[in-house]
């Protein structure tokens, strides 16, 4: 097993503590969305560029921890990568949390294995994390978002309510049933639309936003691409 240990910094109780978290398994749902009608369509349109319908929605994809990165800057072979934006869940110490990742994907490798593709990318995620239990009495008013870099502008790319996703503790039985999720398994639970279409940046923001509380879980990363050699 390739487990991934980070510093994080766990919210709660009014205090802030800096932890060593060993994630020994990375899941990163797909094709969450509550529209099932919406969600029916792009696959439609997935298929009709070449990406191979998912076997069932949602969908737990697997992918080594050892991808998880709390940097400022990643790798990524050649130009046809993108981040999305995403409210992950992390179970650690008994305690579900609540933060937020990228599922950096390569879109070319996308087209002929989407199980492939969630492998060839670190997962960018900010340290950050809050109790789920502090949220969800107004998970609702949770806001995702992300920025790029276009034409040397940061531009909006991503924007959305959480509850364009499956609820937490639905996705949660649909992947585990009542057990729940294990002590050190992380999920990226599903993305949102991009403006203006999918498209690679060097830069990418994503934050979560709690407007209730009045605060924000935020994480900017740079991709240094690698040359296509053959």
């Amino acid at each position: 097993m390739s487990a991934r240990v980070l510093p994080l910094l766990l919210h709660g109780d009014g205090a802030i503590e800096r932890r060593n978290v060993q994630v020994d398994q990375l899941v990163i749902a797909g094709w969450t969305g509550r529209d099932r009608a919406a969600v029916e369509k792009h696959i439609a349109e997935l298929e009709a560029l070449g990406v191979k319908r998912p076997a069932t929605t949602p969908i737990f994809y697997r992918a080594s921890a050892a991808r998880l990165t709390i940097d400022d800057e990643i790798e990524a072979l050649g130009d046809a990568s993108s981040g999305e934006a995403e409210f992950i869940l992390l179970q650690h110490a008994g305690r579900l949390w609540v933060g937020a990742g990228s599922d950096h994907t390569d879109r070319e490798v996308e087209k002929y294995g989407v199980s492939v593709s969630k492998q060839m990318c670190d997962k960018p995620m900010a340290a950050a994390f809050w109790p789920i239990v502090e949220v969800a009495p107004h998970w609702e008013r949770l806001m995702l978002r992300s920025y790029i870099a276009d034409k040397g502008k940061r531009a909006l790319y991503q924007e959305g309510a959480v509850t364009a996703m499956l609820d937490p503790l639905a996705l949660i039985k649909e992947f585990a049933g009542k057990a729940g999720l294990k002590d050190g398994t992380l999920m990226f639970c599903g993305t949102l639309a991009a403006r203006g279409g999918v498209r690679p940046s060097d830069v990418f923001e994503f934050e979560l936003e709690d407007p209730e509380l009045k605060r924000k879980i935020v994480h900017r990363y740079r991709v240094r691409r690698l040359p296509v050699l053959g």
